[in-house]
């Protein structure tokens, strides 16, 4: 509606004035074509779908490595110098 100071000021009109619209047109366009579903998967639900289908965690593996730790084993010089080279290789 437009309004043109107070003394033009247009009545009450229907919802669709002035304007009509061809219905019979718009049902036959969409009634020809088929209408389809798409789903999309945000990067974080397809991460969440991977990390759902990992093997199960081993439990035989997790508590020797916990024993060898309680031991004072587990860290050797060899594995603190391959964690440093890897660090080293990683930064430069």
């Amino acid at each position: 509606m437009q309004i043109y100071g107070a003394t033009q000021l247009h009545g009450a009109q229907a919802v669709n004035a002035p304007h009509s619209t061809n219905r019979t047109s718009s049902a036959s366009s969409t009634a020809g074509s088929s209408v389809s579903d798409q789903l999309d998967i945000s990067p974080a639900g397809q991460m969440l779908d991977q990390m759902s289908q990992l093997p199960d965690i081993r439990q035989d593996r997790v508590n020797q490595i916990r024993a060898s730790i309680a031991a004072g084993t587990y860290e050797t010089d060899d594995k603190l110098g391959k964690a440093v080279s890897n660090l080293l290789d990683e930064i430069g």
